[in-house]
This record gives structure tokens, sequence and C-alpha cells, in this order.
């Protein structure tokens, strides 16, 4: 039997007033430390977007919406999922942990927790901080966090790319 894609219409998505005034909170915010391109912070929103986060934090150098580039990839999830830019991210990190959420760099550490491992405890909020295409998540931001959540991986590269890396984490613990 030859399978039918569904169309967009078939798809039961919620419009975007209804996303932005009535979704239930999902206790996970994105954190983007001092990422360059544009492309990446664009499918961040779009990931953000489909996996219902609440917040899209955009630290440092990140560009920030109205962006042409941010757009065409995100397709218009940055006028629907919140954001706000902030210039210190550590400063950040302190103030959400201050408000309740458990912060999570996204890196590879000494002590770092792998995926397949993780257990998210239902009743915690989660800030995400995802760091530059080249350096990460900056030390200090990684020190300022209650811990690393690290992706495991077989091949020869060190890292993924922090877009990619978005899609598998937010995948990973819902």
């Amino acid at each position: 039997m030859k399978d039918r894609k569904l169309l967009n219409i078939e798809l039961g998505r919620m419009s975007a007033d209804e996303y932005v005034h009535g979704r239930p909170e999902s206790g996970v915010v994105l954190v983007l430390d001092n990422i360059r391109s544009a492309h990446n912070v664009g499918s961040a929103f779009r990931t953000a977007d489909a996996f219902g986060v609440d917040k899209v934090y955009l630290g440092g150098i990140c560009p920030v919406p109205p962006s042409p580039e941010l757009r065409k990839v995100a397709l218009g999830a940055e006028e629907v999922v919140p954001f706000e830019h902030v210039s210190d991210v550590v400063a950040l990190v302190e103030k959400l942990k201050a408000d309740g959420y458990t912060t999570v760099a996204v890196e590879q550490t000494v002590n770092s927790v792998k995926l397949d491992a993780f257990r998210r405890d239902p009743s915690a909020r989660y800030a995400l901080v995802f760091g530059n295409e080249v350096e990460g998540v900056q030390q200090a931001v990684v020190d300022a966090c209650d811990f690393a959540l690290e992706i495991p991986q077989q091949g020869t590269k060190h890292s993924l790319n922090v877009s990619v890396s978005v899609g598998v984490i937010l995948w990973g613990i819902r």
C-alpha cells in the first residue's frame, strides 16, 4: 500500500495566536550563547516552535529578529516564540537559576551527563544553553550552570552543528 503525505491543513497544528496565547508552558527555555550565524539562530527558533519551547534567549552576538537571514530559516517561528536579547549570558544563567530553572550547558565536559542516560524530572523547569559554533558554551557559562549534557557521538568529528544539537537535545528530553 502506498502512503499519502498529509496536507498541511490535515496536520492539526495550532494557529500562531493559539501558540502565543493558549499553549501550556513546556518548562523549557533555550539560551543561545554567542551563536554567530543567523541561519543557526533561525533554525533554533523553528525547532523551538516545533517542541513548544517557552522562550529563546539570544546572548551576546546572536542575530536578533527581525533579520531576513534568520527569517529565511525560521519561517515565521520568530514571530510566535517569545525571545529576549541579553548581553551577559552568565548573569542570565544566574537569574534563571534564581527563578527556579535547572540550568544545563549542552557541552562536552569532564563530568557531562550523556543524553541517553539523562532522565528529565517532569516537575523541573530547564534552561538549555547552546554555544558558539566554534568555541561552544563559554567556560564561565558552563561554570555557572547546574550541569552539562552531552550528545553521545561515534564519528571522528568533535561536535554537531549547533542547530542540529538543539533538535537532538529537545527530542531527547521530551
